[in-house]
């Protein structure tokens, strides 16, 4: 059996200002159905800041581990490569990074045209948000 690793040296990522350990590169944006299909590539043994996700987010791991934090920085799941999860929206915050590689995960965002994504503090004060709008100008911004 012949195996392939997925190769992301032409995926064109881009970065989020403010947002370390994170790069993403957004597939498709079917603004009627109101769904997001954008990979997001979290730095090995690292964790992005804590946010909570406000829409349903259907996930499924091409490279990597995964990995989900409580906000107190605590291991709370590890996904491995070919994991899919679908996660509806909640009030809880998380991290998220990659295990011992950069994890690459296909996000498929579902169901909003609002906000998306809060971003939090340490104090899980909402700092910023990610909305349906953001997403359609940073997919502008990255064909352009």
């Amino acid at each position: 059996m012949t195996h392939y690793q997925f190769d992301d040296r032409i995926t064109q990522w881009n970065t989020l200002p403010g947002i370390e350990h994170l790069a993403y590169h957004i597939l498709h944006i079917d603004e009627p159905a109101k769904i997001i299909d954008v990979l997001f590539k979290f730095s090995a043994n690292q964790q992005i800041l804590l946010h909570r996700h406000l829409a349903l987010n259907n996930t499924f791991v091409i490279q990597g581990e995964h990995r989900l934090y409580e906000p107190n920085g605590r291991l709370k799941e590890a996904r491995p490569v070919g994991r899919y999860t679908a996660t509806p929206a909640s009030d809880e915050p998380h991290r998220e990074g990659g295990g011992d590689e950069d994890a690459i995960v296909f996000f498929s965002i579902r169901g909003s045209d609002g906000v998306l994504y809060e971003i939090l503090d340490n104090a899980q004060a909402v700092i910023g948000t990610l909305s349906m709008q953001n997403f359609i100008d940073l997919y502008k911004a990255q064909a352009a």
